[in-house]
């Protein structure tokens, strides 16, 4: 499942970064590095990413959660959110956009690895689901 890749949408450079790096340490494919919403759209279409993780506010016209509102509306591409902001409005607005993750910002290594292996099982098993419903 390494072999996967994944799009950083995150407009904190320091943070990219460190996401960045730990993923090519984990062993996937970084697909890209989007700092705002419209760049994030072209590189989606662009690269067809495995998993994104998105922070929920970023620049642009569309935050986060807009971004990936887009972007289930286009294809089927799991979406971790990454936050610093934990407020029920936060994560409620967020949860309209199916996130198979949640990333509290800040994060420990051993957080980011395990919430990336969940959200790909779990896209996994949702999208066996939906073909056996079909």
């Amino acid at each position: 499942m390494k072999e996967k890749s994944i799009l950083i949408v995150e407009d904190e450079m320091i943070v990219a970064m460190m996401i960045k790096l730990k993923l090519i340490e984990m062993g996937y494919k970084v697909a890209g590095h989007a700092v705002s919403s419209e760049q994030a759209l072209l590189m989606v279409n662009e690269n067809n990413p495995d998993l994104i993780i998105m922070d929920i506010y970023i620049k642009g016209n569309l935050d986060g959660i807009e971004t990936a509102l887009e972007i289930e509306d286009r294809c089927s591409v799991p979406i971790i959110f990454l936050t610093g902001d934990s407020s029920n409005e936060t994560t409620t607005r967020a949860s309209f956009a199916h996130p198979v993750g949640y990333l509290q910002k800040p994060f420990m290594d051993e957080e980011l690895e395990y919430v990336i292996e969940s959200a790909m099982h779990k896209h996994i098993a949702q999208t066996r689901d939906a073909a056996i419903a079909n």
